[in-house]
């Protein structure tokens, strides 16, 4: 999920949002999928890509940004095409509470929103309600981007969008903690970084520090913790045929750290309410000794008391480094905007190496092309790129369904009550099981 805005803006305690019951339904895994209709498609499911004509003035709809970045980028353009300005429309924080504007908005068919900033696992849903435009792959450099990023803008083998930044979790960790207290290694495991945190809160510097922290808060960041957390216990969350396969003894294993960790204090009891701002504030503000966040992080907290003080890692997992989810955006056209020829120039040049270099610089935000993180010069000054590449060839998609919002909430609601106490993992699991099982039938 991320979202460079998602993951960098002020925290919004936005919950999930309902979902749009949908006929259609994705598996991962490329198994074929039933969709909605469309002309010109002979009949496949399948819209061929639309014709981008007209110029004009168009708008630009993403996530709030803190970062400061983007406006920039847009100014760049609004110069070079003063007849074809963008004009950028900036949603809540939250994901849930984009989507559901962006489907409002689709719904009603406006062309008040031309070029969407999606979450990499929205991508199919609009895709298969006709939402946004399948696009012509030849134009754009896929070639050149890394592969899990490039099918995250995919359905049915058709572009439906471009790559505009990636996401890996990674664990950052304060190294100046870590090596008073003699531990000489980032934690691979969870039971290392367990005891790695005991040393530290046995220190003077450590008392009343907390040990670990991701996003907990009943929102999307859960999702993404949890299916993190099974998959580093050796489950799924969709099994090789796309269908749910949660109730197992590996995701028990997950689900168990999360809350065993909330019992047990390794998780502050506060964690529960985290969304990505306030993990971040916290391990900037001295408060944890490891924080499972986004790349964006890295260069907030080179502003911050930590500069100096803290190195990132692959996510720990059950018996080894775990895995991360894939996040990131991807650029789409809405199906009813106006001047899509503009539209389709303007993601060109956002998703160019060019913009997305700028964006790796100046906000942390993963980049989609492979050769930026092979960079020296680039390594040099963000040493986190390789441990960042990893974490994204290694990442496992969230469920890629046409219902997403059906199987989100449901993750949401029943991990959530795992992780507060008022169901345990395995009827948590169970219900899921159910739920995620209706959900892929429709």
């Amino acid at each position: 999920m991320r979202p460079y805005d998602v993951r960098s803006g002020d925290p919004v305690k936005t919950r999930s949002t309902r979902a749009i019951p949908s006929a259609a339904v994705l598996t991962v895994g490329g198994l074929l999928l039933t969709a909605c209709g469309s002309s010109g498609d002979g009949g496949s499911g399948q819209a061929g890509p639309a014709s981008f004509e007209g110029r004009g003035p168009i708008s630009y709809v993403a996530a709030k940004d803190t970062t400061g970045t983007i406006q920039p980028l847009i100014d760049r353009w609004n110069k070079q095409h003063p007849d074809e300005k963008v004009t950028f429309i900036q949603l809540p924080t939250d994901a849930d509470a984009q989507r559901q504007q962006m489907i409002q908005n689709a719904e009603t068919k406006s062309d008040a929103y031309t070029v969407l900033s999606l979450d990499v696992v929205w991508t199919s849903e609009f895709a298969a309600h006709q939402w946004i435009d399948r696009l012509p792959e030849k134009q754009f450099p896929l070639g050149r981007m890394l592969e899990p990023v490039v099918e995250t803008a995919k359905y049915r083998d058709g572009l439906y969008a471009v790559p505009h930044s990636s996401d890996g979790g990674m664990l950052y960790y304060r190294t100046d903690l870590l090596k008073k207290a003699g531990v000489k290694a980032p934690p691979k495991t969870w039971a290392e970084m367990k005891d790695a945190c005991a040393k530290v809160q046995k220190l003077p510097e450590g008392k009343g520090v907390g040990c670990y922290a991701g996003q907990f808060q009943k929102y999307e960041g859960l999702t993404v913790n949890f299916s993190e957390a099974v998959h580093s216990a050796g489950g799924v969350v969709t099994g090789p045929d796309g269908k749910p396969d949660v109730d197992t003894p590996e995701a028990k294993q997950g689900l168990d750290f999360l809350v065993g960790s909330l019992k047990d204090g390794t998780i502050p009891k506060k964690a529960v309410t985290y969304l990505e701002e306030d993990g971040r504030q916290a391990f900037q503000n001295g408060k944890l000794v490891f924080l499972r966040n986004w790349p964006y992080v890295y260069s907030h907290a080179q502003k911050s008391d930590v500069r100096g003080k803290f190195a990132v890692a692959p996510l720990p997992g059950l018996n080894g480094p775990g895995s991360s989810s894939l996040g990131g955006h991807n650029l789409a056209v809405s199906s009813f905007a106006k001047n899509k020829a503009t539209a389709l120039d303007f993601i060109k040049f956002m998703t160019s190496e060019q913009s997305t270099e700028t964006l790796l610089k100046e906000a942390s935000l993963a980049p989609p092309y492979a050769s930026l993180y092979d960079d020296q010069q680039l390594i040099d000054q963000y040493p986190y790129l390789p441990v960042l590449k990893e974490s994204i060839v290694r990442a496992v998609p969230r469920p890629r369904v046409v219902p997403y919002g059906d199987v989100t909430a449901s993750i949401q609601r029943e991990a959530y009550a795992a992780l507060t106490g008022s169901k345990s993992s395995a009827d948590a699991l169970k219900a899921l099981q159910a739920d995620l099982q209706k959900s892929v039938a429709q």
